[in-house]
């Protein structure tokens, strides 16, 4: 695929980046649910506590998004940001969108004055850890991600 554009989402791009965004957490077994995805996209533009890149073909036709958020590295002491979301539509997929999207973080991401940007991907999901690896992603083999669900009314 060719001519693809990348820019930053607004709020003005709500609709189109809440279907993504729906299919991207159906994509993880996640039930479809556009409502639940257009709050919390919404929320997040909002509050301005994402950064949202939306990939479109030669029509204007959105093909795919990545969500970054702004974080710390406390070792490093240095502004970093998390890849947490990063979604191709099944038919533009191997096109170049992907890493499209992956180039374009790095650089808004270095723009904003972060030195590193983090991603966790699905064990299963091989062909995007081989497009991780291709642009020089580094899988950890040093530290274990955990995590734990916080009970309801705490």
């Amino acid at each position: 695929m060719t001519d693809i554009r990348i820019r930053p989402a607004t709020l003005a791009d709500l609709e189109t980046v809440s279907s993504l965004f729906d299919a991207y957490r159906q994509f993880y077994q996640q039930a479809p649910d556009l409502d639940l995805a257009r709050t919390f996209i919404a929320e997040r533009m909002r509050r301005g506590e994402c950064i949202v890149l939306l990939a479109e073909d030669g029509d204007g036709q959105a093909v795919g998004f990545c969500q970054l958020y702004p974080s710390f590295c406390s070792v490093e002491a240095t502004s970093i940001y998390a890849l947490y979301d990063l979604f191709v539509a099944p038919q533009c997929r191997r096109s170049g969108v992907g890493r499209g999207l992956l180039l374009a973080a790095e650089a808004e991401a270095g723009r904003r004055g972060a030195s590193r940007m983090d991603l966790t991907t699905a064990r299963s999901n091989r062909a995007a850890q081989s497009l991780y690896e291709s642009l020089g992603w580094i899988r950890d083999e040093v530290f274990l991600a955990y995590s734990r669900r916080i009970p309801a009314g705490i």
